[in-house]
């Protein structure tokens, strides 16, 4: 039985390199062309990079090939990997539908194409077999315009329940001069009943605290407990949480060791501050959910009650999930029952 949940993934790094690189040689794509062998392809696609803004850029060679031609090549293979695998009951997964429509056409006609894109997601996430509830969020872009943004926020309201929320990505360096602009869409989400995540005070150049009002939940957050940890009061207000992510700040150079996580940890538990622990790009990262847990307790960052914790954290955050209990305690109930009288 599947226990799990994962509240930030992006589809764009969701996909493993093999999968990919299967993909790559059936489409005859000329990416392949660039290296010799497939461990070359894997040292190039999962290496740490220097910066999330380098780090993001591996989100582009894939999000070239995602098209509501192939989503359903790489959806399938994520459910039923994050369900074998992982053990997920439960996967959100984030994505822009603006860059998985066709670059060669205009603005417009790649509007009308997006929810084209929401349904096609959301049609092949159906896997006989593999019982996996996976909503999806839009993401918005700092480096789309205001009104692809903006339609997205809309698409996001007309798209529920199939949406459970927005997020904001892209590079956390451009959201000081647009920072007016998101909180504008935040707001406007907001009165429209979406719920709301986005990433922020991941890096030491995202952090604005003046959009934390309009987030439900935090992408990211841990610069707030390493070097604000006195907006952490204002985040257990509110009930906001972190969407920590461990590989992704040794991979994008934030963090030097996984170690460094314990202050964030520490401080958000002291403040009463919820902790989910995700796995933003699994794909990416060669690294599944069990390995994010496996690799906090081997450092000694959190204990094994403090992983529950996190764990039930997860279903109680997450914007979709329709029962009051996570899977774990339904199971635990049902073994407790008393076993039903055989029949004759």
């Amino acid at each position: 039985m599947a226990l799990f949940a994962d509240l930030h993934r992006h589809l764009g790094g969701a996909v493993v390199p093999r999968i990919l690189w299967r993909f790559l040689q059936r489409s005859q794509s000329e990416i392949i062309d660039r290296f010799a062998h497939y461990g070359d392809f894997e040292q190039f696609y999962t290496a740490p990079k220097a910066s999330l803004a380098e780090y993001l850029e591996i989100h582009k060679l894939v999000e070239s090939t995602q098209t509501t031609g192939t989503l359903p090549y790489f959806i399938q293979r994520l459910v039923r990997g994050a369900y074998t695998f992982e053990n997920l009951a439960y996967l959100e997964l984030r994505y822009t539908p603006y860059l998985r429509t066709p670059a060669t056409l205009s603005q417009t006609e790649r509007l009308d194409l997006m929810p084209a894109v929401v349904q096609c997601v959301a049609a092949a996430s159906q896997v006989p077999g593999y019982p996996l509830l996976m909503p999806q969020i839009l993401c918005l872009h700092t480096h789309l315009p205001y009104e692809v943004n903006r339609a997205m926020v809309q698409l996001a309201a007309d798209c529920v329940p199939t949406v459970c929320a927005i997020d904001v990505a892209g590079g956390d360096r451009a959201y000081a001069e647009r920072l007016p602009e998101f909180i504008e869409l935040f707001n406007w989400a907001r009165e429209l009943g979406l719920k709301t995540t986005g990433h922020l005070f991941e890096t030491r150049d995202g952090c604005y605290p003046d959009l934390l009002p309009y987030l439900m939940r935090i992408g990211h957050g841990i610069q707030i407990p390493l070097h604000y940890p006195e907006l952490l009061p204002e985040l257990a207000a509110r009930g906001q949480c972190l969407e920590v992510c461990p590989t992704t700040y040794i991979q994008t150079g934030t963090l030097t060791e996984i170690a460094a996580l314990r202050t964030v940890f520490d401080r958000c538990f002291e403040a009463g501050v919820d902790i989910v622990i995700c796995t933003d790009n699994a794909g990416l990262h060669n690294v599944r959910l069990p390995a994010e847990y496996e690799a906090l307790l081997t450092a000694d960052v959190i204990d094994f009650q403090q992983l529950q914790a996190c764990q039930t954290a997860s279903f109680r955050h997450a914007f979709a999930w329709p029962h009051a209990q996570p899977p774990s305690q339904v199971l635990q109930d049902w073994l407790r029952q008393p076993s039903a009288p055989a029949i004759a």
